[in-house]
């Protein structure tokens, strides 16, 4: 039976997967595991250059170099230790994905869309790595220096099961828990290894059977079957659409966050499951939990956040979203989502501070 073909996005990746990242991760695992073994001390070097060497096969010189450009830029600003400049310098080269000119011209380094579409991703999740590293340098006291140094920077930027699409690991965390060195156990990496594979191949086939039969993409880009169906269908369907939604991150995080455990490291939560959610505010903590981390750290807490006046809140919460809405392309429709969510999240705050009057308490 052919699969609903309207989902770009698990149809890029599976096929990307298929035909050279899933090969690329299986080096590293095992540039890892005897790095681990062999030589724990030099570990994070040794998947630097693994994960540059990746970045170079799968993208030219040209797309390597880009990358490595950013960086850089991103190090020298961040030199400065102003939190401003830093967020200055992150979106002007985010802006750069989106110049008619610079696209074309990255398009021609490519013989394929999807070539030059690898690159497009990669570079705007390496823009959160360089923004995340940039941000804790800015803070990191003198006496730190040494662990936020333009090697650590590379590591961490080139770190290869995150390289393309996540999950997002704020520099703080990656640094103390791959500086962490502990025991080599073959059979608990091998367990873990094993039950991960049963896991993420069981979402795999779900969300394979949901894509095959279900074509609920199909179904949402055609106007007509949508105007003829009940209230009760298009709710069908919308929950039908979420659900797939969330299969499909459960793989899509879960293979590298699988890396992640085997190289010792603590990965972010995978996602929780919709039919659990009844909120907005639980569906940004607990969906995508590394970027909710990132977005809390960097641009929430530093804006007061909840411990500001109410406008403050108001101004912290919508600057959050507004960076979310730019980040994933800037269209007029992520504003509208983006827009929606932040009324959404401030209703529900709301609510919660009334209930929480002593008065309103005893009428309740």
């Amino acid at each position: 039976m052919p699969q609903d073909p309207m989902d770009f996005e698990w149809s890029y990746w599976i096929e990307w997967g298929r035909e050279r990242i899933l090969w690329l991760l299986a080096g590293h695992l095992l540039v890892s595991q005897m790095s681990r073994l062999l030589v724990e001390k030099y570990k994070p070097w040794c998947l630097m250059v693994y994960g540059m060497a990746a970045c170079w096969l799968l993208l030219g010189i040209k797309g390597f170099a880009v990358i490595l450009l950013h960086a850089a830029i991103s190090f020298a600003v961040a030199q400065f230790q102003l939190s401003l400049l830093t967020w200055l310098c992150s979106l002007i080269l985010l802006s750069t994905l989106r110049i008619p000119a610079v696209e074309e011209t990255k398009r021609k380094w490519y013989s394929t869309e999807n070539e030059y579409y690898l690159l497009l991703f990669t570079v705007s999740v390496r823009c959160l790595f360089c923004t995340s590293f940039s941000l804790e340098y800015c803070w990191h006291a003198p006496t730190q220096k040494s662990s936020h140094s333009f090697p650590w920077m590379l590591a961490y930027v080139f770190y290869y099961p995150t390289f393309h699409n996540g999950p997002l690991m704020n520099f703080d965390e990656f640094s103390k828990q791959m500086r962490r060195q502990e025991a080599f156990r073959v059979k608990t990496n091998l367990s873990i290894l094993i039950v991960g594979i049963i896991r993420i191949f069981f979402w795999w086939c779900l969300a394979e059977l949901m894509i095959h039969l279900m074509y609920i993409h199909a179904l949402y880009s055609s106007a007509l079957p949508l105007e003829s169906a009940s209230y009760w269908a298009l709710g069908g369907l919308a929950l039908a659409q979420v659900l797939f939604f969330y299969v499909k991150y459960l793989v899509l995080y879960g293979v590298p966050g699988l890396l992640l455990q085997m190289d010792g490291l603590k990965p972010p939560a995978l996602p929780c499951c919709v039919s659990l959610m009844h909120s907005f505010t639980k569906m940004w903590r607990s969906f995508d939990v590394g970027l909710h981390r990132f977005l809390v750290r960097y641009i929430y807490v530093p804006m007061g956040g909840s411990q500001s006046s109410l406008l403050g809140t108001l101004l912290s919460t919508a600057l959050t979203f507004a960076f979310v809405s730019y980040w994933h392309g800037g269209q007029s429709y992520l504003w509208y989502w983006g827009a929606l969510n932040w009324l959404g999240v401030i209703v529900e705050n709301g609510t919660k501070r009334i209930l929480s009057i002593s008065l309103i308490q005893d009428l309740i």
